[in-house]
């Protein structure tokens, strides 16, 4: 009987490139199964528009709206980049003329807080609203989604000029299928503990509680906006 002589550097190769067949079979099926994670894509950007409540006035760039919320969305594992784009004393006017080149290419999303300086001088809320229709319409058309943080008019203005105001956030809401914030001041509005000496403006502890508010918000925005993008550019 003839015998073949054993080559143990042969077997060593086999042996490997056996292997190597098996883990990447199972690296496959890994894959296949979600069990692997896809690399992660790159940051989310989010751009702030809106007025001073988010520009952070008297603040240190670092205690207003848009840093404290980067760092809260981080912190729960969040890729993103939020980048101020308010500016104080902007109406939606002033909002409406400027959205379209205080939004950068490439943004992802907008949060859109803008109208409390109509409601403080008076000003007519029809106009408010076909201002801010206006701005959506135009973040939209960028590709960006929209996250729509309401307001409410000071209730010295009379019951009619209040229910008008309302109304605008919820209807434009509805119209262009947002997610709505209703009211971007909720839980500090009229509390010293949380404003400036104005009685108006967050201070940081009022940032602060506004970012953790909204931040349910801020991730579903996040989420839609990740499910909307192709599989591979995801993170």
């Amino acid at each position: 009987m003839l015998k073949v002589p054993f080559n143990a550097a042969l077997a060593n190769m086999v042996l490997r490139v056996l292997l190597c067949n098996w883990l990447a079979a199972a690296l496959i099926a890994f894959w296949a199964a979600g069990a692997v994670a896809a690399p992660p894509g790159q940051p989310l950007r989010i751009v702030v528009f809106g007025d001073s409540l988010v520009a952070g006035l008297r603040l240190r760039q670092s205690d207003a709206f848009p840093a404290q919320l980067e760092r809260a969305l981080k912190a729960k594992g969040h890729a993103v980049e939020v980048i101020n784009a308010g500016v104080s004393g902007d109406t939606t006017a002033g909002g409406l003329e400027r959205v379209r080149w205080a939004v950068p290419e490439k943004t992802d999303a907008v949060i859109l807080e803008l109208g409390a300086n109509d409601a403080l001088r008076g000003l007519d809320p029809g106009r408010a609203k076909a201002n801010l229709d206006k701005i959506i319409t135009a973040i939209k058309a960028s590709g960006a989604d929209v996250l729509l943080a309401g307001m409410i008019a000071p209730r010295n203005l009379g019951e009619s000029y209040t229910q008008a105001f309302d109304a605008i956030y919820p209807a434009l809401a509805s119209k262009h299928g947002l997610i709505l914030y209703p009211f971007f001041l909720d839980g500090i509005a009229l509390n010293a503990r949380f404003n400036l000496d104005d009685g108006i403006h967050p201070n940081p502890k009022g940032v602060a509680e506004i970012t953790k508010r909204i931040l349910p918000s801020v991730e579903q925005l996040i989420e839609r906006v990740r499910a909307a993008k192709p599989a591979d550019t995801k993170g």
